[in-house]
């Protein structure tokens, strides 16, 4: 969870890291939350939105929901019913998120925690798992070691090791395992790249 202490810090949060909810105030020093809001949907942003404030005005929550908010809740509230509304928006996303994810021959079901290369199963650790759904999920884009240290390892990371090194070539001799075509590119001092 991450808590940006004014609205500049909020909107840069928000175009360059991927979330699976904002629970966004309107009132925020720098930037108020609809000009966030705003901005977000523009640069074609879909992660869900919550407007959690004590603007409780008519015409406050209707700007809100044209903004793009995805609900609205005012203060004071009950810590259940923000609880509800999170998890109704989180699963909302989930019938929209993409559950087969397709390269070349390389198929991934992110439901049943599956791949196949060719048609044939290929059995990946949780983290190869996570490592190649977000190298997926990102097809045709350099993904730093950094952008995968924070969305697969998390806070256990230790920066200094290979951990990541070592993952992806355990990933790749098992992807590429009798296959002409090799998938995952690096590029070199900054990361990786799937091709699309």
């Amino acid at each position: 969870m991450d808590i940006a202490p004014d609205g500049e810090k909020g909107l840069f949060m928000g175009e360059t890291e991927d979330y699976d909810l904002i629970i966004l105030d309107i009132l925020l020093p720098k930037m108020n939350g609809l000009e966030i809001l705003k901005k977000l949907r523009a640069g074609n942003k879909k992660c869900p939105v919550l407007i959690l404030t004590a603007k409780d005005e008519l015409q406050d929550k209707v700007a809100g929901l044209n903004a793009g908010a995805d609900d609205y809740l005012t203060k004071p509230f009950g810590f259940e019913e923000l609880l509800a509304r999170v998890r109704a928006l989180l699963r909302r996303r989930g019938d929209m998120v993409q559950t087969i994810l397709k390269i070349h021959d390389l198929e991934m079901d992110t439901l049943r925690h599956r791949v196949k290369r060719a048609g044939q199963e290929i059995i990946l650790s949780s983290k190869e798992f996570s490592l190649l759904e977000y190298l997926m999920m990102h097809a045709g884009e350099l993904v730093t070691r950094t952008a995968l240290s924070e969305h697969v390892w998390e806070h256990d990371f230790d920066s200094m090791s290979n951990v990541i090194d070592v993952h992806i070539a355990r990933l790749r001799n098992k992807l590429d395992d009798g296959h002409a075509v090799r998938l995952i590119e690096t590029v070199r001092g900054k990361g990786y790249r799937i091709a699309k």
